[in-house]
């Protein structure tokens, strides 16, 4: 993305190679990259990627909570839910925003996800069927977005950056009240514990899957280390997530689904059994549980409310002239 220098004249613009140089030192001093700064294409592609599938699993990931806000047992559970499900709103909203300042269009990015082209974290494929879901959902699933997002607050894109540092201001709030909906069931009955252990054995697996492919599988890790996109790797993201969870998993009472989690008494951190990278793949490519019905019902978002972009975008028009 070059910018900057394509108003200039021919003579007056510098040449890639110096340009490459100047990106590489920026990278390599640690410093920001900003929109209208030069970047190589390959990183631009790579962000808007990475932005575009963050963004997206951000408002898809609306959905599985959403589903029991109606239906949480009290006022302040539905108030409490129904702030989680806007600040995922805001989240996704953040982030498109960042992926514009990369020239991507917003509607393209959606059409591109509903169209399959685009993908979203396969963690938000998988259904809801108890309400121990939506604390499980906030101390797992929101457990491992703090782990990976965390260091995206240091990405080496600027307004990627930034945005994260609200994001994960909010992820590590629904983190707590995650937590703190399943302390409250753990103290209830036979049946709510029982509830809670049967979430925590379905959702353990699919949260350690959101780290990605294994490293040796992953082919844009190495790249976008390589330009401080990402801070470290899908594997030792995996690894701190699980030593951050076993000793919560303990006070909460409840067992991880992994007869080979132990300490190694080497590294003093957790072993922990082989992943089904199988399923992985399978609910990537569209084909888990809930696959075609988070697809529809973003694709009716978009359909059932064109009208309100259209006046928006009259009304702008209008007002332009």
């Amino acid at each position: 993305m070059s910018a900057p220098t394509l108003d200039r004249p021919a003579a007056e613009r510098p040449d890639e190679a110096a340009l490459q140089r100047q990106f590489d030192a920026t990278i390599a001093a640690d410093r920001r990259i900003e929109p209208r700064d030069w970047m190589p294409e390959g990183y631009r592609r790579t962000l808007v990627r990475q932005i575009a599938q963050h963004a997206h699993s951000e408002i898809i990931g609306m959905q599985p909570e959403g589903d029991w806000l109606l239906a949480a047992p009290s006022m302040r559970r539905k108030a409490i839910l129904l702030a989680k499900v806007q600040d995922e709103a805001g989240h996704g909203l953040y982030l498109y925003s960042a992926a514009e300042t990369l020239g991507a269009d917003r509607a393209d990015l959606t059409d591109k996800l509903i169209e399959r082209r685009q993908k979203y974290s396969s963690i938000f494929n998988y259904p809801t069927p108890t309400y121990a879901d939506v604390g499980v959902i906030g101390w797992l699933v929101d457990g491992a977005a703090i782990c990976n997002q965390v260091p995206l607050c240091r990405s080496s894109y600027g307004p990627y950056a930034r945005a994260m540092i609200r994001v994960c201001k909010e992820e590590s709030f629904h983190q707590r009240q995650g937590y703190e909906l399943l302390m409250t069931m753990m103290r209830g009955t036979d049946a709510q514990r029982a509830m809670v252990q049967d979430a925590v054995d379905r959702w353990w697996w699919p949260s350690l899957m959101m780290f990605g492919p294994p490293d040796d599988d992953s082919p844009n890790s190495a790249q976008s280390m390589a330009w401080g996109i990402k801070r470290h790797s899908n594997d030792e993201l995996r690894q701190r997530f699980v030593d951050m969870t076993v000793p919560q998993a303990a006070v909460l009472g409840v067992t991880l689904p992994d007869q080979e989690l132990a300490p190694d008494p080497e590294t003093g951190r957790y072993r922990f059994g082989a992943i089904d990278w199988s399923e992985f793949k399978q609910v990537l490519a569209g084909h888990g549980p809930c696959n075609d019905e988070r697809i529809a019902r973003r694709r009716a978002a978009r359909d059932d409310n064109a009208w309100v972009t259209e006046a928006a975008t009259a009304y702008a028009r209008k007002h332009e002239s």
